[in-house]
């Protein structure tokens, strides 16, 4: 894993995914690419816009010049904005000790111009909120669950504030997206020396398959000498995971985009953007 693919819209969750991207960079000595894209929704429209049917021809074709050039304007001034704030990420990023980094600007929409640019990453990392966060707090950003659902690399959704990465926890239900997760814990620099924790969520004391999954994991990591506290947990999952983060102060939380559901590929499974949406820390979901 050598290179970072990091989105930042310049939000207030930009501030802290920079410290998440530099402190995986550092581990994996990785280089960042960070992204920036002018969301170009507004222009789209307004020159698309048909206003002869609602008023008058000559003053509809009047507005809409002038719609067109103030979108135009508002262009202008995205361009602008775009490079102070990618400024603003490799100098924080090169503060945090980065010393490989490509800005990179667009024009158009994150969610289709993602897949150029994660074709070369081994990693993502965005916010788990965007600009709006203010006004829409129990909610998750605009291009957050399309980009989890559309992506072909593990992403991480980080929190508000940064906190340093010592205690992580693996939401293991025995998928293949979670024995995959596990190689890859298993495997990659970047988690070695922390502190393990690895939950099944059971609906009962009883859950048999649960504590064989747990068991498989447990089996999975002595293999590689990794000593992991292994629990089976019960309740709600979104729930009960939030409560053993907060137990255990975890700091990372690592589980797959899919749960066993039918529609999984159509929607991300409803635990895990359940637990992305109350969760306080960050969130790495893997395919």
């Amino acid at each position: 894993m050598n290179r970072i693919l990091l989105c930042t819209d310049g939000s207030i969750f930009s501030q802290s995914s920079y410290q998440y991207g530099a402190w995986f960079a550092q581990r994996l000595a990785a280089a960042i690419d960070v992204l920036h894209v002018s969301d170009a929704r507004g222009q789209a429209a307004s020159e698309a816009r048909n206003l002869s049917g609602s008023i008058g021809l000559g003053a509809s074709e009047t507005l809409l010049n002038e719609l067109v050039s103030l979108e135009h304007e508002k262009a202008k001034l995205d361009h602008q904005r775009a490079k102070l704030v990618l400024q603003e990420a490799k100098k924080l990023l090169t503060q945090h000790g980065v010393e490989t980094i490509k800005t990179i600007h667009e024009t158009g929409f994150l969610v289709d111009c993602l897949h150029h640019f994660e074709a070369a990453a081994d990693l993502i990392v965005l916010g788990k909120r965007g600009e709006t966060a203010e006004f829409a707090s129990g909610h998750l950003g605009a291009n957050l669950e399309r980009i989890i659902r559309s992506s072909h690399k593990p992403c991480i959704v980080t929190s508000r504030q940064f906190k340093p990465i010592e205690q992580i926890l693996v939401a293991y239900d025995g998928s293949p997206s979670a024995k995959k997760m596990l190689e890859f814990l298993k495997t990659s620099p970047v988690f070695q020396g922390l502190a393990v924790h690895i939950v099944t969520v059971a609906k009962n004391g009883g859950d048999a398959t649960a504590s064989q999954q747990l068991e498989e994991a447990r089996n999975s990591m002595q293999r590689v000498e990794v000593k992991a506290t292994c629990a089976v947990i019960q309740g709600n999952p979104e729930i009960a995971i939030s409560h053993y983060c907060t137990e255990h102060n975890i700091s990372l939380l690592m589980m797959g985009a899919y749960g066993h559901s039918r529609i999984r590929h159509l929607v991300i499974g409803s635990t895990t953007a359940q637990i992305l949406r109350s969760c306080h820390i960050p969130v790495l979901v893997y395919r």
